[in-house]
């Protein structure tokens, strides 16, 4: 497919981008801002009052200290980057860098400071906090946090939060057409995610039952508060995840003005956004709609991967009604609807989604809807219960293309619809400066609707020379998981955290119990080098279309529903060495042991370990759970945070994922690459008569070994016409190493004496344009195996305004 269909489109594109430079151009003198917030204990969460908040980027250096709420205000602050600089007594300082201000929008700032267990006299001095680490004092290894800014930042993102996570070490991608994250080899279902504290459903458009990815994300980045990422051993209060935890939170609104921000991107979409004051007791709000902008790309001839044209939206809301006597409480929401029309004959065999003898049509939705209540208890201690209800659902039908090209024999129907009920309570008690005790419930009430009929692999029992339409799900019902847990952080002395719990969960679906230990050691070798080690066994419910596939031979369709819970034990050992000013060198050495996977009760290749990287999971009936795997590696991460206008990330991951089927054959999973390499760097400068612009340029490379894969069984396909896998030789032949570059330019310009600042970028996805593969497989209109490639160049842009 050519990048441009004429050269009129590609003027076109020129000229937009020229129209967009030109509206920052206007912005050409200096208007200053505000930076606010709040400071609290770090274990407790009470605000600190009378601490000092100092502003050490301007001549003369300017403070203020925080009131009776632990708020504070510096005004008329010039754009540009600010380093703050936090201090109270008996409490550790802390130096907070890169505090990005333009003019455009107010800056509010969620801080914290830990209580020093050392002598008073000693603890007035400031230290400098190292950027990532994890915002829950319970994350010992393997856990950091990241920012809305840095989503933004980085090159080939498309404003995706799990697009960025691919950038950290130990997260594997090679796949241009979905999100799915893949941690230190495990299938992307073990992933948890997290709003405000709460379990969600996948918040991907496009999503379908049991998967955590998908094309297009659903999370709006601009929405979001610092956030958790755990990839190994995460902390007690985290269950039913054996992979890793995404913990988002939502930003709060403008609790002072009104503010406003709109925004053009090519995956992202058009965005309206609105914050603002709620009440006089210092309530906001924050809401945020987008509409998707996909089919202008297609329209203009610019590759998506695939011919037809993706339509989604989401909305995102966070409602602080401030504090009153009965407590703190808030609203929060996320929702969204996608669909596409794949149309046969308007495709062709290199789309990366659909089948060219095939008309498809597929519709989804999702919706969070919870409230959060924080009730202080006491001095230092506090309850936090979250309370939701969330819906997902999609519907798939496919058909065989008639004589005019229409909808001719229906082969696949999917019509799949989950809700969740769930609350969570947990108390959280600061009892001294050395312990801090967490203890907690969860419990989930899960009501699904699925009804899944396809012809695809089934055999013509009439022979009337059509496959039969076979019913493979049908279920309608609900079931409950239930979850308790306690962890303590204890700070043996100066240099040595443990934290310590202990997770509980009930699946009353097949009447499973696990007990899942938790440990977490930390100690400060130097005042450069932190070493760290963890062990947590972390328990998993398989995904739910595993437990309602119906056995076609007997009609059984509770075939797997005694399934327990999947195990994995994980081993961490790490270390990170801040060996220079603004550079640190971290490494991690890992071991997982998985146990009790589902595979088939008889002997085969087939382990539940494999699936959850597509939109559709395997037909497998009257599995037991006597499978095994096993991840190891090592993960090397170098970086120069952003300082001095400029930063590096260099991330890199050996590892090996293996495991064992029923006929106790060790094999590669389907997520072992093997290595992982990632290079990002960027620098950014200021211009215009008082250095308030900015000029940034970022770069991306990312390297991987190619995936394993199952050889296609090309008689047996052409038998059925569709794609089947040959699993006596299951993941026996690799692709390609995968290799991708991106570049990315941006400006940021304030306007003049105006609340008002505009940013523009434009990001050059695979600017190599190479050819990495995205599969082998069988093709039905050919009768051969084609091989598929991915997303070829792209060039992703954005424009924003904020007022």
């Amino acid at each position: 497919m050519p990048l441009f269909n004429s050269i009129s489109q590609a003027n076109l594109i020129s000229k937009l981008i020229l129209t967009l430079i030109f509206m920052l151009a206007l912005a050409v003198s200096l208007s200053a801002q505000t930076i606010k917030g709040y400071l609290t204990d770090a274990q407790s969460e009470m605000p600190l009052i009378g601490a000092t908040v100092e502003l050490l980027t301007v001549e003369p250096t300017r403070g203020t200290t925080t009131d009776l709420d632990g708020q504070f205000r510096l005004e008329n602050i010039p754009p540009g980057r600010h380093t703050l600089r936090l201090s109270y007594l008996g409490y550790e300082g802390r130096n907070l860098p890169n505090v990005m201000v333009t003019t455009g929008k107010e800056v509010i700032l969620n801080l914290s400071l830990e209580e020093s267990i050392a002598e008073l006299a000693a603890v007035t001095v400031t230290a400098k906090t190292r950027p990532g680490e994890a915002m829950n004092e319970m994350a010992t290894v393997s856990s950091q946090t990241f920012t809305a800014e840095s989503v933004n930042r980085f090159a080939g993102g498309r404003a995706d939060v799990s697009r960025m996570a691919t950038n950290l070490a130990g997260v594997a991608t090679s796949d241009d057409s979905r999100n799915d994250i893949v941690i230190r080899g495990n299938s992307p279902t073990g992933l948890l995610w997290q709003l405000e504290g709460i379990p969600i459903p996948n918040p991907n458009h496009f999503s379908t039952l049991g998967t955590t990815g998908g094309p297009v994300s659903a999370l709006n980045p601009n929405m979001l508060g610092n956030s958790d990422f755990a990839t190994s051993a995460f902390a007690a209060e985290y269950g039913n995840a054996i992979g890793g935890v995404f913990d988002l939170q939502l930003r709060k609104g403008n609790r002072d003005r009104y503010e406003f921000m709109a925004q053009l991107g090519t995956f992202s979409g058009l965005e309206a956004m609105a914050e603002g004051p709620l009440n006089k007791r210092r309530g906001n709000f924050v809401v945020s709609f987008r509409n998707s902008f996909v089919g202008f790309a297609e329209a203009i001839g610019i590759p998506i991967g695939t011919a037809a044209t993706p339509d989604y939206r989401d909305l995102t809301f966070n409602i602080d009604f401030g504090n009153s006597k009965a407590g703190k409480f808030s609203l929060f929401g996320i929702g969204g609807t996608s669909n596409i029309d794949f149309r046969g004959t308007e495709i062709d065999s290199t789309d990366l989604f659909a089948n060219p003898d095939r008309n498809a049509y597929a519709d989804s939705y999702f919706g969070v809807l919870g409230l959060r209540h924080n009730l202080i208890t006491g001095d230092n201690t506090y309850l936090r219960t979250i309370i939701s209800g969330s819906v997902q659902g999609n519907e798939f039908q496919e058909f065989a293309l008639n004589d005019e090209g229409g909808d001719g024999l229906l082969f696949t129907d999917v019509d799949d619809n989950t809700t969740r009920y769930s609350i969570k309570s947990y108390l959280n008690s600061k009892l001294s400066n050395r312990l801090t005790i967490r203890t907690g419930l969860q419990a989930e009430s899960i009501g699904l609707t699925t009804l899944v009929d396809d012809r695809d692999g089934q055999p013509d029992r009439d022979e009337d020379g059509v496959q039969d339409l076979d019913r493979l799900r049908d279920f309608d019902g609900a079931f409950g998981l239930y979850q308790a847990f306690g962890q303590a952080r204890y700070r043996i002395g100066t240099k040595t955290t443990l934290n310590a719990g202990l997770h509980l969960q009930y699946f009353s679906l097949s009447e499973a119990f696990a007990a899942e230990p938790r440990l977490g050691l930390r100690y400060q070798a130097t005042d450069k080098l932190t070493l760290n080690a963890g062990y947590g066994r972390h328990a998993q419910t398989p995904a739910l279309p595993v437990f309602f596939f119906r056995d076609v031979t007997t009609g059984s369709p509770d075939a797997n529903q005694n399934l327990g819970f999947l195990l994995a034990d994980h081993f961490v050992l790490g270390g990170d060495l801040a060996f220079a000013p603004n550079w640190r060198l971290k490494t991690e050495v890992y071991f997982q042991n998985l146990t009790d996977i589902p595979v088939d009760n008889f002997s085969s290749s087939f382990s539940v370990l494999n699936a959850g990287a597509d939109f559709v999971f395997p037909e497998r009936g009257s599995l037991v759970n006597e499978g095994s795997g096993r991840n190891y590696g090592v993960e090397v991460t170098l970086e120069h945070y952003f300082a001095k206008n400029w930063y590096l990330l260099f991330t890199s991951s050996l590892f090996e994922s293996r495991y064992e089927g029923s006929d106790g054959v060790e094999r590669n999973t389907a997520f072992n690459n093997n290595y992982v390499a990632n290079f990002l760097a960027g620098r950014e400068w200021a211009f215009g008569k008082n250095k308030q612009h900015r000029f940034t340029i970022n770069a991306r490379v990312t390297g991987s070994g190619g995936r394993y894969y199952s050889p296609v069984d090309l008689e047996t396909s052409r038998e059925f016409q569709t794609d089947i896998r040959d699993e006596s030789l299951a993941f026996s032949e690799r692709y390609a190493d995968y290799f991708r570059m991106d570049l990315k330019f941006g400006f940021q310009l304030n306007s003049p004496t105006k609340k008002l600042s505009q940013s523009f970028f434009i990001d050059f996805q695979n600017l190599t344009n190479r050819e990495n593969v995205f599969q082998e497989r069988f093709n039905p209109v050919t009768g051969q195996v084609n091989t598929v490639y991915q997303s070829g160049f792209f060039p992703d842009f954005q424009y924003r305004v904020q007022f």
